[in-house]
């Protein structure tokens, strides 16, 4: 299945984790992308995310017209190097600045391609966005 999102990825236990980055459009999905990835994450995807299972595990990819491109408001489309494919630990929810975000939230998990995955709501352009995502994969996310 094709999910209207981002998908950026750290090196965790010798293998790429990946946080799936989903919210409607202008909400600052890629701007968190570029922000991660200048926080030492990989891209994987930016704006279209192949999702899969295989082996009772949820990877993403991005479509191969999108592979290496990141759409940066106001200089347009530009390659970053990314990393191929990834097994995805968290569904991050882009949510508008105005919407609460939970301060101690209940586990919420979501079923993509018949697999559990746990979702967290986060405002996108806050400072520390980057640092929430690297937190909920080394330690809220799906266990390697």
């Amino acid at each position: 299945m094709i999910r209207h999102a981002g998908l950026v990825a750290l090196r965790l236990g010798g293998s790429w984790c990946g946080a799936l980055v989903e919210g409607p459009s202008g909400i600052g999905k890629s701007d968190l992308a570029l922000r991660a990835i200048a926080a030492g994450f990989r891209l994987v995807a930016d704006d279209r995310t192949v999702v899969f299972a295989s082996g009772g595990r949820l990877y993403g990819k991005a479509p191969e017209s999108l592979r290496d491109k990141l759409e940066v408001r106001g200089l347009g489309i530009v390659t970053v190097p990314a990393v191929a494919q990834c097994r995805i630990g968290v569904v991050v929810r882009c949510v508008d600045a105005s919407q609460a975000v939970e301060r101690m939230p209940q586990t919420r998990l979501e079923r993509l391609a018949g697999l559990d995955v746990p979702v967290f709501d986060l405002w996108p352009l806050e400072p520390a966005a980057p640092a929430k995502i690297r937190h909920m994969l080394q330690h809220l996310g799906v266990a390697l």
